[in-house]
């Protein structure tokens, strides 16, 4: 007996001998011949797979001899097949594999719009995706604001002209209406949602997801117009050390700078960004600086643990600081603002942030797919506006249960949200008047969504949100996609959604602090609802040796109770609910194309029609909604130098503007307003990108805004009163900021990785 146990243990190790034959290779860029690390590698039709390590090898053990298929899929790139054939004991070299960049982006993976992994082309749901690679290769990394400038249909929106805060705009509607996320999780309140787009160091991003039209189903109220996902690189995914920094002609600093790791079961990466502006520039002269100054330093570290299964648990923390301040030479001169804060004399505005950020998420142990994600958040800011001091603090806590089955054609995602927003300042918003109470808000909510595959072709996707407010009641969301495919290359997708917002007047709008206007509340303010309804057109086309696709959207929402700040009585802002409701309509069309030798464009136009009716029942135009805008890059590869050239032009026609009059030699308003269309515009920039030898080297320079464009009309109205000093004059105003007065800029910066090299 027991030598008939012995020779079948030997003969099950002898088969399990014999099996040990193993399939390798190295994965480069075709474009540089770079590595690519941590790509996946899967032999097709069974769950055996890989990834490369830091120098792009990959290795797959223990194979039984037979046929078989690899395929080779990595975030930017053309998913790649090969055959091989494996016979026993053989140690099989593929030598190296090389990837085409995918400039179509069909292969990446989005997560917002259904909160589960799912490739763009298969998603009911429009998403773009801009990828850290995209936003590198052709603009300078200073911020994400400008890099979101790339989506057909985004701008960015300057919303003073003094401290140049800005916010994005989705479809022409204000930066209040889109909700910025981390990682998915809702944390940016609208006290703090323009510092989601700030202060994150480059290297740590992965991509980022946008999703035009209400949201309000997966996310909640602020998502009324949009979704801005912001995804960052796994830990594990990344090289030991990565940098960035960067000068420009007009005296400013950026930096990045990220270290990676192991510790035990951790992997984390930690990294910081810092921004450093500081010179005096009044080309229009109006008396004060066309740029602001700032000093910004941040860090973010996030840390997952290895666990069974793939389950994850990542924490990400956060920490953001910025000194931000303009005014005249005087407040600004060798960094007088900090004794002149508040003067009564020397008018500046001056804007002290401090922020902490905690978010991740935990996959349950367990069978079923469940899975908690979490954030919180601090905010604090501390500012003068000329002699007005404005205090805030905001509070967000989220956490948010998921669960996912899969069951026959049907894809199930259902969940508990519980949002706590606490807010505090010391305005109008929490006087006697409000009773004078900080604002506490419990918000619990449920959702669920069905994904339902009518075999190849149709995709059917419905939702429900449920929100409790404490004064609003029950709101419900819900959202209906389809997705048809016409072909394997063509197909149509619709959408129709509702949307709601709980309007926090002080936290979104600052136009109520800076100047000198009077504010005017002229009724309880209640929540804004809309319903949207939008369509979309994708088509994948090969001409000659080349690919390409073609996008064609058009929407049209409509709004009920919009509240909009009235600028149309001199020295008054004036809130009401919007009795005769809003519209935004428009339709876009984006031609994405890529060659077989090294050229790639995006050409992008968008045409809206955003008006809200007025009480006297006359339709305006929304303010800061520009009627047409549209977006070109193009790229080019002169392999031989190893050089990349990228070109960009973002183009942003008339817009309605508030109605604002300059003062006479006496002081008083003049009869004429300015006016109240902008000119449109252009902002062209050119990057040049040298890739050396060492490949984990890059050396980048280029000209921002080629054409030096610059608003015609200050942003400013009322400086010049000759009874007040400048910007204490009743008339002063801040809100006839359109476009930067950022001119023509020269930079230049270099960036590096470094990974510890393991061939094995």
């Amino acid at each position: 007996m027991i030598r008939t146990l012995l020779l079948c243990f030997l003969f099950f190790v002898s088969l399990l001998i014999q099996a040990q034959s193993s399939v390798s290779g190295q994965l480069l860029e075709a474009k540089s011949s770079a590595a690519l690390p941590f790509a996946n590698v899967v032999l097709k039709g069974t769950s055996i797979g890989a990834s490369s390590n830091e120098i792009g090898i990959f290795t797959i053990q223990n194979l039984s001899p037979g046929s078989y298929e690899l395929q080779v899929s990595v975030l930017g790139f053309k998913t790649k097949t090969l055959s091989f054939e494996l016979v026993e004991n053989q140690t099989l070299d593929l030598g190296k594999i090389y990837l085409q960049e995918d400039m179509l982006g069909l292969n990446e993976i989005v997560i917002t719009g259904t909160m589960r992994e799912t490739f763009v082309a298969d998603s009911p749901v429009k998403i773009d995706v801009i990828t850290v690679e995209r936003l590198t290769n052709n603009l300078p990394a200073t911020n994400l604001m400008e890099g979101l400038a790339l989506v057909n249909g985004v701008q960015e929106v300057v919303a003073c002209g003094v401290c140049n805060t800005n916010s994005i705009s989705i479809n022409g509607l204000p930066g209040a209406y889109t909700a910025v996320l981390m990682d998915g999780s809702p944390i940016y309140g609208n006290l703090a949602s323009v510092y989601g787009l700030n202060g994150i160091p480059t290297q740590m991003i992965d991509r980022i997801e946008v999703i035009k039209g209400p949201n309000s189903t997966l996310y909640g109220s602020e998502a009324i117009g949009g979704v801005i996902n912001i995804i960052t690189k796994k830990p594990e995914d990344q090289p030991l050390i990565t940098a960035d920094f960067m000068g420009t002609s007009h005296l400013e600093a950026f930096g990045n700078l990220a270290l990676s790791g192991k510790v035990k079961k951790w992997s984390q990466s930690t990294g910081v960004n810092w921004s450093y502006l500081n010179k005096i520039d009044d080309a229009n002269g109006d008396g004060f600086s066309d740029q602001v100054s700032m000093d910004r330093f941040s860090a973010l570290s996030k840390w997952s643990l290895g666990r069974p299964n793939h389950k994850r648990f990542t924490i990400t923390g956060k920490l953001y600081f910025e000194d931000r301040r303009n005014g005249v030479e005087d407040y600004l001169q060798n960094r007088a603002y900090r004794t002149n804060r508040g003067s009564e004399s020397v008018y500046g505005e001056s804007v002290y942030t401090k922020r902490l950020e905690v978010f991740g998420t935990y996959d349950f142990q367990v069978k079923a797919n469940l899975r908690f994600d979490y954030s919180f958040s601090l905010h604090d800011q501390d500012s003068y506006y000329g002699a007005a001091q404005y205090l805030a603090n905001q509070t967000v806590g989220f956490s948010n249960l998921v669960y996912t089955k899969p069951w026959r054609k049907h894809t199930l995602l259902a969940g508990f949200t519980n949002r706590y927003q606490f807010y505090d300042d010391n305005t109008v918003a929490t006087n006697e008047a409000f009773n004078n109470a900080p604002m506490h808000q419990y918000i619990p909510g449920i959702f669920a969504e069905n994904e339902w595959k009518f075999g190849a072709r149709i995709t059917l996707l419905t939702g429900l949100r449920l929100e409790y407010y404490d004064t609003h009641g029950l709101i419900p969301a819900p959202r209906l996609s389809a997705k048809y495919n016409l072909s394997e290359w063509t197909s149509l997708r619709a959408n129709f959604g509702t949307g709601f917002k709980i309007v926090n007047l002080f936290t979104e709008d600052h136009a109520f602090i800076t100047g000198q206007r009077e504010v005017v509340i002229e009724e309880s303010l209640n929540p804004e609802r809309s319903w949207n309804i939008s369509g979309n057109f994708h088509h994948v086309y090969t001409w000659r040796n080349s690919q390409g696709s073609i996008d064609v959207d058009a929407f049209y929402t409509d709004f009920n109770n919009i509240i909009q700040p009235n600028y149309d009585v001199a020295g008054k802002i004036i809130y009401a609910n919007g009795t005769s409701g809003a519209q935004t309509m428009g339709a876009s069309i984006n031609l994405n194309q890529q060659f077989d030798f090294p050229l790639a464009y995006n050409l992008g136009f968008n045409t809206n029609r955003a008006a809200i009716m007025s009480q006297s029942g006359v339709l305006k135009p929304i303010e800061f909604a520009p009627i047409l805008s549209g977006v070109l890059t193009v790229n080019y590869s002169f392999r031989k130098w190893k050089l990349d050239v990228a070109y960009t032009c973002q183009f942003t026609g008339p817009m309605q503007l508030p109605e604002v009059y300059d003062l006479d030699v006496n002081g008083e308003p003049m009869q004429v307003a300015r006016p109240t269309k902008s000119e449109a515009f252009a902002l062209q920039n050119l990057q040049i990108t040298k890739r050396f030898k060492q490949k984990s080297w890059k050396l980048y320079g280029g000209i921002q805004n080629l054409g030096n464009y610059k608003q015609a009309y200050s942003p400013l109205s009322g400086y010049n009163d000759p009874n007040f000093a400048s910007g204490f004059s009743p008339y002063f105003d801040t809100s006839y900021a359109y476009s930067s007065l950022h001119g023509r800029e020269f930079y230049l910066g270099v960036r590096f990785n470094f990974s510890k090299k393991n061939p094995s």
